[in-house]
């Protein structure tokens, strides 16, 4: 599991929302007292993905 790969598609409107959750998520843990490793860790594997250009056709 610890290899698997997966993609995920956004919008830049998706994007946003997912960062500010993460965001959120982060802030809240802080505020417990609780590790936000796990939440840093996804915050800099989704700032730093590469970003493609795709084409949808919707059927």
């Amino acid at each position: 599991m610890r290899n698997d790969k997966y993609h995920i598609y956004l919008n830049d409107e998706e994007y946003r929302q997912v960062l500010q959750a993460l965001i959120d998520l982060k802030n809240e843990l802080a505020a417990q007292g609780r590790y936000t490793d796990a939440v840093d860790d996804v915050l800099i594997k989704i700032t730093k993905a590469k970003k493609k250009r795709i084409a949808v056709k919707y059927i």
